[in-house]
């Protein structure tokens, strides 16, 4: 007798693993770039095959159960095998390593695809690269989980017990921007302010600038990209917060302007974040090792056109099945 056959996959335990950190099975069905019905149903075969909810609702969003809590830690460490697995068979088969990049929106939006193309030229074609944007919380939860290599952005290795290292890369200046000749009348609080998809994130540098200004959620109007904010500006729409190089053709084009502040402008730091030396991906190490070069700082400076939101490739693939 060998005993019962495990019918758990590792998709059911990826989905798991997200809803137990980020919280939510929407949060979950985001990151992993699938719908909620479909991790729904995995955490639904889980729990048929367990014999227990796992996760349960409560006042702040979800709980784990004392089962679900004692199933994290181990499902955490099978999807993160799984990954090294599949990375081990691709390359004893010779195939170009996936190196797999999650970004802020900003970042994605001017900098992760000149980064990406200058990195797999150096490579010689041995590394392919996608990347995908994610809040703070879905790119520490999916390098922890080795479902994405290499995050940038904010810093992530806070929490000692998901193993990661984050290191310094590039230090912005964050300034809030207004249509040249444009009157703003009153406190910032009451200003309408244009911002792109990462001031929604609480742990964003601009997040941080909106609390500093106490600036409420009514009045902001999220576009879906930093572009589409600069060009409601412009128009007269508001103000807009902005990384200070990237919009530099805007203001020697003086379609924009700063808006002097107290605390202005704010120091933004951009980081890289891997998984520990000893477990990262081969490719996630060389990607750090260029992030320091002079060729990828100068790719960092250089204000870009901004990438088109259909250009974003998901950096994470998931099917999931029963």
């Amino acid at each position: 007798m060998f005993g019962t056959i495990l019918r758990v996959t590792l998709t059911q335990l990826n989905a798991f693993v997200l809803v137990a950190r980020l919280g939510s099975v929407k949060a979950a069905a985001g990151a992993l770039g699938v719908s909620e019905p479909a991790v729904s149903q995995a955490i639904a075969a889980l729990r048929k095959y367990l014999d227990d909810p796992l996760v349960v609702r409560s006042g702040s969003g979800m709980a784990l159960t004392p089962g679900g809590t004692r199933l994290l830690a181990i499902a955490a460490q099978m999807v993160s095998l799984g990954a090294e697995a599949e990375q081990a068979v691709r390359s004893a088969k010779g195939a170009a390593q996936q190196l797999r990049l999650v970004a802020t929106s900003t970042i994605v939006e001017f900098v992760a695809g000149p980064l990406a193309d200058a990195f797999t030229t150096r490579s010689a074609g041995q590394v392919e690269v996608s990347s995908g944007v994610s809040s703070t919380a879905e790119m520490r939860a999916l390098v922890s989980q080795r479902l994405a290599d290499v995050a940038l952005g904010p810093r992530l290795d806070d929490d000692r017990s998901l193993d990661l290292v984050s290191d310094p890369i590039f230090r912005a200046q964050l300034v809030v921007l207004v249509a040249a000749g444009h009157r703003l009348a009153g406190p910032p609080a009451h200003w309408p302010w244009l911002v792109e998809p990462a001031a929604t994130d609480p742990e964003s540098d601009v997040s941080r600038l909106l609390r500093m200004l106490g600036v409420p959620e009514k009045r902001l109007s999220v576009f879906q990209n930093q572009t589409a904010a600069w060009e409601a500006a412009v128009r007269g729409g508001g103000v807009a917060p902005a990384i200070a190089h990237l919009a530099v053709h805007q203001m020697r084009r003086r379609e924009l302007q700063p808006v002097e502040l107290p605390g202005l402008p704010m120091e933004a730091t951009w980081y890289v974040t891997t998984q520990s030396a000893d477990r990262r991906a081969p490719s996630a190490g060389s990607l750090r090792h260029f992030l320091g070069t002079p060729e990828a700082m100068r790719l960092l400076r250089s204000p870009g056109a901004g990438t088109p939101p259909s250009r974003f490739r998901p950096p994470v693939y998931v099917t999931i099945w029963s």
